[in-house]
């Protein structure tokens, strides 16, 4: 017998990593938040790499920080290794990277889940969905507890009739052997959502007192390392960095695999979900990269208290003997004891052209879905998606229009545009190159972007939004002091710029001019000419980027503006696409599907032409004179 149990703004079925940046954001804007989860000790819980950040990964960290989330700050306080990768290339590549104490961040996390004073959190597990007159008002768990809310937010990542697969053996579970999510899935469907079947896969994990690690290669961490969240000062886990290491396979690994494909699930038809192009797993490797001779792999600490490695690069579904066998033919491997399995697991996921750019699902008005659901893979994608359907989720609840983040606003932006519009067959990844306006979208300058948004919605702090000011203040201060700063062609200026291999100055210059020589840094204009105010390392580096890249930032800010013209050009919900005339076939059926919020949108739609686009134009056109003479 059922019984209602509670009454919130905002309901989040799930805490993982897109399940805790949902509630959190709902409650700090205000809401009365319920966060519901089959198990209290899983709570943001990293069943896979414990890692966070990464190429495009970690910049999406930085813009969740700089709107006013928790992932930043909270891997800032339980990282055990810090490195800033691709430091040998250009800034727009720059990306940081944190080895997780993965016990330490979980724990974190609930404890400041625990504190918010809004977010009331429960052990439960959600079955169904309350849905009246196509509106979605809450949710019933599995006790009979009915949870009514204004809106809704799915995030299950991987728990929808999870299915774990390791050789010959299948059984239904979620991620680590937890609880899988059954009949959710099915109130999915009665309500009208379609889903499809994905797969991920994660390595076997093995004991650090049998890895022989005079035979692997040390990867530390940077000396002083860099942070996620803009409000970092000093983490005390700065010097307590630990290792990881680096190894090979060998073609002794590539023989055992090859001569055990047969009992490979991905090869014996076992597993029908699609699974990472570009997370594969061992045997989806030694399989399309036959030619390489071997491949990397990473062993990396899962915390400071624990003697569980993990093994990144071995992805596996592989029966438990084989696995061994596989290790034990890995370079420092060879006496080497397995704690824990790698699997591969199946799941269920949204189809994620159903929803609008709000991550709202366009069949159930209220309902928002975020991470793994709708086809990404990564703790950082599912983040990016938790904070704005949290906000939106919040915004909805009290009736104000959703929050949108542009495609040259940042990677959050990029990857809900993506996931909206093209909708994707595989888990999703984020990557650099899916971004078009990758010099804007940097690492360095997440706050820029994104604070002054973070502020209006209602997350960042005064306080904090203070200090955004008074950093974005000096550093055009120090900007406009360098055009005004003369370096003259004396002994001591040519004597410098001899010993870093640069010209010999022939008349005198501005600080601006000789900044912008690649092998200038600004620590040489420092020497040069020091700022009369005190600046910081990153007010610093935002300095040298902006004069460095200055060019070609500008030519990107002016394909925005152009592609802005479109995107202002507002397509009517109730537009009938099967009646505009000279519309080809497929573009009628996907603009009816995807529904596309203006011709910015509705260009990126796979299979809308231009010429298709012309078309629409002038309908608007027509239609906007039509509904103007109507109502005057």
């Amino acid at each position: 017998m059922g019984y209602v149990a509670g009454e919130y703004d905002v309901i989040v079925v799930g805490a993982g990593h897109a399940g805790v940046e949902a509630a959190l954001a709902a409650a700090r804007m205000g809401c009365e938040t319920l966060l519901l989860t089959i198990n209290l000790d899983m709570i943001a819980f990293m069943p896979c790499n414990p890692s966070v950040g990464g190429p495009a990964k970690g910049h999406v960290v930085r813009e969740i920080d700089a709107l006013g989330g928790e992932m930043g700050r909270n891997i800032d306080k339980t990282f055990i290794q810090m490195r800033m990768l691709n430091t040998g290339k250009g800034p727009a590549v720059h990306a940081l990277r944190a080895q997780a104490d993965k016990f330490l961040y979980q724990h974190a996390m609930k404890e400041t889940i625990e504190r918010e004073e809004k977010l009331t959190l429960r052990q439960g597990m959600a079955e169904e969905l309350i849905v009246e007159d196509g509106v979605c008002r809450g949710v019933i768990t599995k006790t009979g507890a009915e949870y009514r809310s204004k809106t809704v937010v799915i995030t299950t990542g991987t728990y929808l009739r999870g299915k774990v697969i390791m050789g010959e053996l299948m059984y239904e579970s979620g991620p680590n052997n937890q609880q899988p999510s059954v009949k959710l899935s099915e109130s999915l469907r009665e309500n009208g959502l379609k889903l499809v079947r994905f797969k991920t896969g994660t390595p076997p994990r093995v004991h650090k007192d049998t890895i022989d690690f005079s035979k692997t290669e040390i990867q530390p961490g940077d000396d002083k390392p860099n942070y996620f969240s803009y409000e970092t000062e000093y983490s005390e886990r700065a010097g307590e960095q630990l290792p990881c290491w680096l190894t090979y396979t060998s073609e002794e690994t590539h023989k055992i695999i090859n001569d055990n494909l047969h009992r490979a699930p991905m090869f014996s038809g076992a597993i029908e979900g699609t699974g990472p192009r570009y997370c594969p797993s061992i045997e989806d490797k030694i399989v399309r990269f036959a030619d390489k001779p071997k491949h990397q792999i990473f062993l990396e600490p899962e915390g400071a208290n624990t003697k569980e490695y993990y093994v990144q690069g071995l992805s596996t579904s592989m029966p438990e003997d084989v696995q061994l066998q596989i290790l034990r033919s890995i370079p420092g491997l060879e006496q080497v004891e397995m704690m824990r399995t790698g699997y591969a697991i199946e799941y269920d996921a949204v189809v994620p052209t159903q929803l609008w750019p709000s991550l709202e699902t366009k069949v159930i008005s209220g309902l928002f879905t975020a991470g793994q659901i709708n086809g990404t893979s990564g703790y950082e994608e599912a983040a990016g998606q938790g904070i704005m359907a949290g906000i939106n989720a919040a915004r909805k609840a009290q009736d104000k229009e959703p929050v949108i983040i542009d495609r040259s606003q940042g990677y959050i932006g990029v990857m809900i545009d993506d996931l909206v519009t093209k909708g994707t067959n595989e888990p999703y990844r984020l990557l650099t190159s899916r971004a078009e306006y990758r010099l804007l979208l940097r690492h360095d300058n997440a706050d820029l972007r994104l604070t002054p948004l973070g502020k209006e919605i209602g997350l960042i702090s005064d306080a904090r939004f203070a200090l955004f000011e008074e950093k974005k203040q000096k550093v055009e201060a120090e900007l406009a002091r360098l055009k005004e700063v003369r370096i003259r062609p004396d002994e001591a200026t040519q004597a410098l710029l001899a010993s870093i291999d640069s010209a010999p100055l022939q008349n005198t210059v501005d600080g601006i001019t000789l900044l912008r020589r690649p092998e200038v840094t600004y620590a040489h204009i420092e020497h040069f000419s020091p700022s009369p105010v005190a600046l910081s390392e990153d007010m610093k580096e935002q300095v040298e980027i902006q004069v460095k890249y200055t060019g070609y930032i500008e030519k990107q800010l002016a394909q925005v503006e152009k592609l802005a013209k479109m995107e202002k050009k507002r397509i009517p919900d109730d537009i009938d696409y099967s009646a505009v005339h000279g519309l080809a076939t497929e573009a009628k059926q996907k603009l009816h599907q995807i529904r596309p919020l203006n011709i910015g949108q509705a260009s990126r739609i796979s299979g809308v032409t231009p010429a298709d686009l012309s078309i629409l134009l002038v309908h608007l056109e027509h239609y906007n004179r039509v509904t103007a003479a109507r109502s005057s």
